[in-house]
């Protein structure tokens, strides 16, 4: 009986999924590349908190929030299935999807991911945008600390999303339904 020879990707996958991080560490694999990312800095979560505050206080339908959720993600280009962890995850609190969730869950359902660059901004930029479009997350926010700039990505369309509305930090950010809000940025200076 012939045995079949494991494709890369799924070595790298199982490699990934028995991976064991340090304490407050963040391991992801993305299009077939395993990410580790330390610790995040005051910074980083203090604008995590500000989003987090405007949304469950402001948005029209009711939101659920969970920080640092495993999410699985289509890949592109015949690779494994992404594990991404993003800094945010909104989904409308009457489907309470994170109730029973597994670590590692389907993005079905999901209404926001949000993402605060760090030390591998060009993740969150590219490869991370083009997973979340693949996997029809209707809204990206993505906070990009490096250029002092947001950007909401909307209507994802394929690899990619067809829009994206971009301002510098201290300037609003108009969120469409189910959200139906403006965020402020100004704590994001």
């Amino acid at each position: 009986m012939a045995h079949e020879i494991p494709a890369q990707e799924d070595v790298m996958l199982d490699g990934f999924l028995a991976l064991d991080t340090p304490l407050g560490f963040r391991a992801e694999f993305i299009e077939g590349d395993i990410v580790v990312t330390p610790p995040p800095m005051g910074n980083h979560e203090r604008i995590i908190s500000a989003v987090v505050r405007q949304i469950l206080s402001g948005s029209a339908v009711p939101m659920d929030f969970s920080g640092g959720k495993g999410l699985v993600v289509a890949a592109g280009g015949g690779l494994a299935r992404n594990h991404v962890i993003p800094d945010g995850t909104f989904a409308p609190e009457d489907l309470d999807l994170f109730l029973d969730a597994e670590s590692w869950m389907p993005c079905a359902g999901v209404a926001l991911v949000l993402e605060v660059t760090s030390y591998r901004a060009g993740f969150d930029r590219e490869q991370k945008r083009r997973a979340y479009a693949r996997s029809g997350i209707p809204l990206y926010l993505l906070v990009d600390r490096e250029q002092s700039k947001v950007t909401l990505f909307l209507t994802p369309k394929g690899d990619d999303y067809l829009e994206g509305h971009t301002g510098p930090f201290g300037k609003q950010i108009d969120l469409p339904a189910p959200f139906s809000m403006t965020l402020s940025t100004s704590r994001f200076v």
